[in-house]
């Protein structure tokens, strides 16, 4: 499996960077950023119902930057417990809520300081306190048990980690035995150059740090997961200037991805 990052890449660099970047969109969700975001985004690219995005406070959609759509991998039941997997600013997560229902749980884990803010606060205005909860955490050291969750959404954070076989094990750790990984994140046609792997802007903007599709697979079965299968594709970096700073050759693109706990 080729590195997800170069030997002695500065990795506080790269958080830094992201937590700048997110800490601006949940300030400044209309500024100049390199990809796109928004009510409108989602659901003309990447597949949501207009209704249900309408039906969530703007304080949530507005702020809106996945790269595809977890909740079109499989069902999410009454009653089950999902976690949001770098929730933002939690429209996913509330969309979630809304299935789980009052004897389910939402839990959205967030690096961001003004993101989980914002997702507590849309949260409450949808009166989904509960089912929601959100707290502080990385990827690579989720604050949950083991085996406490039925299904995991992800939505274009995966590609932010420069240890992705360790976030794909904490996927694994905190699955219950059958449950669901929903994942949407980027990827591309080949490996990506050292002059975009060194780059933090186009990490912070999703297409550093993306994987190959073959890596996907690769990741979720060394962390124990099976049935691994690209379930949908979307352009999500079409007319961005993220998008524009790569070759065409790389195809970049965002998948759904679907993965079971063994």
């Amino acid at each position: 499996m080729a590195l997800s990052c170069p030997v002695g890449f500065d990795v506080e660099r790269l958080r830094e960077e992201v937590l700048r970047t997110y800490t601006r969109l949940a300030n400044e969700p209309g500024g100049d950023f390199h990809f796109h975001r928004g009510l409108a985004y989602a659901t003309q690219r990447l597949g949501y119902d207009r209704a249900e995005l309408e039906g969530l406070p703007a304080a949530c959609t507005e702020r809106f930057a996945g790269v595809g759509n977890p909740l079109l991998v499989g069902p999410v039941r009454p009653g089950e417990t999902v976690l949001d997997h770098a929730c933002g600013a939690g429209t996913d997560l509330l969309l979630a809520a809304r299935r789980v229902g009052r004897t389910g749980r939402a839990v959205g884990v967030d690096l961001t300081p003004a993101m989980r803010e914002r997702a507590l606060g849309a949260a409450a205005a949808a009166g989904l306190v509960p089912p929601v909860e959100v707290h502080a955490g990385l990827l690579e050291e989720l604050p949950l048990p083991d085996a406490s969750v039925d299904v995991v959404i992800s939505n274009g954070v995966v590609n932010l980690s420069p240890d992705k076989p360790r976030v794909f094990r904490e996927i694994a750790r905190v699955l219950r035995p059958g449950g669901r990984l929903y994942l949407a994140d980027v990827v591309v046609a080949r490996e990506l150059t050292l002059e975009v792997r060194e780059d933090p802007d186009l990490w912070a903007a999703c297409i550093g740090g993306a994987v190959q599709e073959s890596e996907l697979h690769e990741l979720a079965a060394g962390a124990g997961l099976r049935g691994g299968r690209i379930t949908h594709r979307f352009d999500c970096f079409a007319g961005t200037s993220a998008g524009a700073k790569v070759s065409r050759d790389l195809r970049v693109q965002a998948v759904n991805f679907h993965a079971e706990r063994g």
